[in-house]
């Protein structure tokens, strides 16, 4: 498949899967969470094979380099051919030391109801009677 000149930066962004909208690539842009050698990028910012961005998203500050250009959105094992993720090694460790200490004893959304015997340990722990 033949390369185009021309693909932006955000949408881009937004076929490599670090984010869910080209709308939310595009503010993210726009609010200088992309950088592009140092500075900040613009979603109308061409992007070339060889480029290295710094792109801060909710979960992980991402530092990657383009290998080819996708124009279209494709599964996420498809995705992950075009870019290689050259996050330093230390925001890694952050990320799995924050992920292993982060617990506030609130529970996970989306896990459903509590069953009746959690609730009953949840109604023991707050019985302050």
């Amino acid at each position: 498949m033949p390369e185009k000149e021309k693909l932006r930066l955000d949408k881009y962004l937004w076929s490599i899967r670090l984010f869910k909208t080209r709308t939310m690539a595009a503010a993210a842009c726009d609010t200088g969470k992309v950088k592009f050698e140092g500075s900040q990028a613009k979603a109308s910012r061409n992007v070339s094979t060889g480029d290295e961005y710094e792109i801060n998203t909710e979960a992980k500050r991402w530092r990657i380099k383009v290998t080819s250009l996708l124009h279209n959105r494709v599964a996420y094992a498809e995705a992950i051919k075009y870019y290689i993720d050259i996050t330093p090694e230390e925001e890694i460790r952050r990320l799995q030391f924050q992920a292993a200490s982060f617990h506030t004893g609130k529970r996970q959304s989306k896990i459903g109801r509590p069953t009746k015997k959690e609730r009953r340990e949840l109604d023991d722990f707050l019985d302050t009677e």
